[in-house]
C-alpha cells in the first residue's frame, strides 16, 4: 500500500528508496566539499607559515635597479636608541655618532660582493678618519658565521669596527630589502643620505660621493 504525506510526496517503497538515495547523495556531496574546503584552507595556512620561516640573507653581486638613489632622510628620533655591540661586548647606539658621518655596512663573511666592498670601505676610512668620519661593519650572516669575523677581518685588512646590530636596528632598516651588502650612509646630523644595495662596478663612486656630501654638513 502507499503512503502520501501532504499533496505531493509519494512515500510508497520505490518512491522512498528513491528519495533517501537523492537525500543521501547530496550530503555525500556536501560532506565531500567541506573535506576538500578545510584542505584547502589547511594547505594555505601551511603556505603562510612557510612564507614567514627565517631564510639566509640573499647575496647581491650589483646594485639592481633604482637601488642607488637617495633615500628620504630617516628621522633620527625613531633610530636613537637602537645600535650594536661590539665582540668586546660594549654596546653603541646611533645616538652616540651624532656630529660624525656615519656608515653603517651590513655584510657576511661567506658574501663574495660584501668582501670586494670592503676594500673601498678601508680606504675611505684611511682617507676620512681625521674628519669625523667612521665606518661600522654590522654582522648578519648569522651565529654559525659569527666565529669567522675576526679571520675575515684579518684577511682583508678592515681597519674599523665590526659589531653585530640589534635585531630592532636590522629590521628597521632591512624591513623592505634584506639583500646585502647594504650600506647606509648618514651626515652629521643622523639624516640618511644614501642608500646602496650590492656592489658593483659603480657602487665605490656612488658611496664616494655620498660621504663627500655628507661630510660637508655641520652638527
Amino acid at each position: 500500500m502507499k503512503q502520501r504525506l501532504g499533496k505531493n510526496i509519494d512515500l510508497s517503497p520505490g518512491p522512498r528508496r528513491d528519495l533517501w538515495r537523492t537525500s543521501h547523495g547530496q550530503t555525500y556531496r556536501f560532506a565531500r566539499f567541506l573535506v576538500l574546503a578545510f584542505a584547502l584552507v589547511f594547505l594555505m595556512s601551511c603556505n603562510a607559515t612557510d612564507m614567514t620561516q627565517p631564510t639566509k640573507t640573499p647575496v647581491i653581486s650589483g646594485p639592481p635597479a633604482n637601488t642607488t638613489y637617495p633615500m628620504p632622510p630617516v628621522k633620527t628620533t625613531s633610530i636613537n636608541n637602537m645600535g650594536w655591540t661590539f665582540s668586546d661586548g660594549k654596546r653603541s647606539l646611533f645616538s652616540e655618532y651624532k656630529g660624525k658621518v656615519l656608515v653603517l655596512d651590513f655584510y657576511a663573511t661567506w658574501c663574495d660582493p660584501c668582501r670586494r666592498s670592503v676594500p673601498h670601505l678601508v680606504g675611505l676610512q684611511n682617507k676620512y678618519t681625521d674628519q669625523g668620519f667612521t665606518v661600522i661593519g654590522l654582522h648578519v650572516g648569522g651565529a654559525d658565521d659569527e666565529p669567522k669575523i675576526p679571520g675575515f677581518a684579518k684577511e682583508l685588512g678592515i681597519n674599523y669596527p665590526l659589531a653585530i646590530p640589534d635585531e630592532d636596528l636590522s629590521q628597521f632598516l632591512l624591513s623592505d630589502n634584506d639583500g646585502i651588502p647594504q650600506t647606509f650612509i648618514f651626515d652629521r646630523q643622523g639624516m640618511l643620505v644614501d642608500r646602496l644595495i650590492g656592489f658593483g662596478p659603480t657602487s665605490g663612486s656612488v658611496i664616494d660621493e655620498a660621504v663627500e656630501t655628507a661630510l660637508k654638513t655641520t652638527p
